[in-house]
C-alpha cells in the first residue's frame, strides 16, 4: 500500500521550497478507529511576499486518518521548505492543508495558523474540511490568543 519512504532515516537535504519538497505517508496502523493526530509547528517561518522580511507562525495541525498517515520527518522537511518563499499568510496556511489533504484524504483535518504581528496586526487563519467524526473528541488548540509581551 505505502511506497518506500525516502526520507526517514536518512540524511536529506532541505528543500528549497514547498513545490520542491516530499511530503510522505504511511499506512494508518489503526484504520478501524477514528482518532485525533495533532502536529504542532510553534517556529514556523516564511517571508513576506512584499517586503521579503520574515514572517512567524505557530501552526496546529489536527486531522482525523483515513487509510495513511503523515510521516513526520516528511511533514518537517515540508513546513521549513518554506523559509525562503514569499507566500501571504492566508495563502501559506491554505497550501499547507491542502497538500496535507492531498497526501493522505484524511476523513477530517483542522488548520490553525497562528500568525504574528506584521505591521502591527497579528493575523490568524483557519480552515477545515468537512465535519468532525461523531464520537470523536478534537481538543482545543491551546493558543492564546496574540497579546504582546503582557
Amino acid at each position: 500500500m505505502a511506497k518506500k519512504l525516502t526520507q526517514l532515516g536518512k540524511f536529506v537535504a532541505q528543500p528549497q521550497s514547498p513545490d520542491e519538497a516530499v511530503l510522505e505517508a504511511v499506512p494508518n496502523p489503526h484504520p478501524d478507529a477514528d482518532y485525533v493526530v495533532r502536529f504542532t509547528a510553534p517556529e514556523f517561518t516564511t517571508l513576506c511576499p512584499i517586503t521579503g522580511q520574515p514572517d512567524f507562525a505557530h501552526f496546529v495541525i489536527d486531522y482525523v486518518p483515513g487509510r495513511r498517515i503523515v510521516e513526520s520527518k516528511s511533514l518537517k522537511l515540508y513546513l521549513t521548505s518554506f523559509r525562503n518563499v514569499g507566500s501571504f499568510h492566508e495563502a501559506t496556511t491554505i497550501a499547507i492543508a491542502r497538500r496535507i489533504v492531498k497526501a493522505i484524504k484524511p476523513k477530517y483535518l483542522r488548520i490553525g495558523g497562528y500568525w504574528y504581528p506584521r505591521g502591527g496586526i497579528p493575523i490568524d487563519v483557519f480552515w477545515q474540511t468537512g465535519t468532525l467524526p461523531k464520537g470523536v473528541w478534537l481538543p482545543d488548540p491551546g493558543v492564546q490568543p496574540y497579546r504582546g509581551r503582557g
